[in-house]
């Protein structure tokens, strides 16, 4: 079982990214917006930045031997500082020379990512593949690990599948990763009956990056309570629901969200779970508009569904959050006129770009939501017709 610690009580961290030829200083502060968000959700708190350009991180300890010094000063100065995120994955040895260094516990952001899905693995499932995730992540590590996953204490970073002594080995590591797996897919064949039990429903499933309101459209869509929450990776297990829509019936599904630079062991462990997106008839995209990086995190998103080889589905686009969108793109002197100018060309080129199947709305505020359920209604019908036609008639 995954041993799990409780942070601690104001833990507080600094930050390190590399601007490289393949990263731009624009692009590494956002990288950094998003894992403070990512260290705020895991319940800790970012109060400091630091940056390097490198030509390549350095094989040792990723950054140079000055920038390293200039994060140890700070973390000796400050002594509520006591964890030292990385943006990019290192190495059990880079892991193991910059805590001898700093003296301070250091993890990355695959690490980071891998605490929270522990925290909020609630199923069997969730649980088998986040522990299954952890010991891939550190069967490459176990060089530097060890001595970092035998600290006693909570915080970020020690909720892993830890030891008491110094005594597991690269053997031991892999037999625990092929009972995970096995266990894993002994769960797989009981999800894939459940789904086989469902019966010739058309499939809907809500896709997306997360914290981009798929849960809170999930509720408003299927009428029940799902659980939402302004953190990211809120829920990792896949909800569903029956959804009637004009005597038109139809499964809804909401899925864990994805993210950039997820690690690949992670979406490994987790493709049973995105089955529910394989096996989906009509996939709905839910895009947070308001976000400064909304176009990125849509790539980021449409990247994934390749990868899974869903990407030909038919996709409705939600474009989420369009009352904050307005609230920030607009002051109160902006005529009215040339906001709705504004607002026409906006949609105007993501209907030309999403050839037409896409609609702009607000969970919060319920805006558009008749022309969203009108949008999925006709999508479900038309699929019907041509996977059960012989059931299409009763749903008009």
């Amino acid at each position: 079982m995954i041993e799990k610690k409780k942070f601690q009580q104001e833990q507080k961290t600094v930050l390190v990214g590399v601007i490289t030829p393949d990263q731009t200083e624009q692009q590494l502060n956002e990288y950094l917006d998003e894992l403070a968000f990512l260290a705020t959700t895991a319940g800790v708190t970012a109060v400091k930045r630091f940056t390097q350009k490198l030509a390549h991180p350095d094989s040792k300890t990723f950054v140079g031997k000055g920038k390293l010094e200039e994060i140890k000063r700070y973390v000796q100065a400050h002594s509520d500082v006591d964890l030292v995120v990385f943006d990019d994955e290192l190495t059990g040895s880079q892991i193991q020379n910059i805590e001898k260094e700093i003296g301070a516990k250091t993890i990355d952001r695959s690490d980071l990512i891998l605490d929270i899905f522990a925290s909020r693995a609630k199923s069997a499932q969730a649980k088998t593949q986040v522990e299954l995730a952890q010991y891939q992540y550190i069967l490459p590590r176990l060089k530097g690990m060890w001595k970092h996953l035998e600290r006693q204490g909570g915080g970020v970073g020690t909720r892993g599948p830890g030891e008491t002594e110094i005594e597991t080995d690269r053997r031991i590591v892999k037999n625990k990763i092929s009972l995970l797996r096995k266990r894993l897919a002994e769960i797989d064949k009981q999800s894939f009956t459940q789904r086989k039990e469902r019966g010739e429903f058309i499939r809907v499933a809500l896709v997306g990056y997360t914290n981009v309101g798929k849960s809170t459209l999930m509720t408003l869509l299927s009428k029940s309570e799902v659980f939402a929450e302004n953190k990211l990776f809120a829920t990792l297990d896949t909800t569903t629901r029956k959804v009637v829509f004009e005597q038109t019936p139809f499964l809804l599904s909401d899925t864990v969200g994805f993210i950039r630079k997820l690690p690949h062991h992670l979406v490994e462990s987790f493709k049973s779970t995105l089955d529910e997106v394989r096996e989906a008839d009509i996939l709905l995209h839910v895009v947070d508009i308001s976000h400064p990086q909304f176009e990125e995190q849509l790539k980021v998103v449409t990247n994934t569904l390749a990868e899974l080889g869903v990407e030909e589905k038919p996709t409705i686009t939600i474009f989420n959050k369009m009352d904050k969108y307005e609230a920030e793109a607009f002051d109160q002197w902006l005529e009215p006129e040339v906001k709705k100018e504004i607002l026409i060309d906006l949609k105007q080129r993501w209907q030309n770009e999403l050839g037409g199947n896409c609609v702009f709305v607000s969970a919060i505020e319920k805006t558009n939501f008749d022309q969203l359920r009108q949008t999925i209604l006709n999508n479900v019908r038309e699929m019907y017709r041509i996977r059960y036609p012989y059931k299409a008639e009763y749903f008009y």
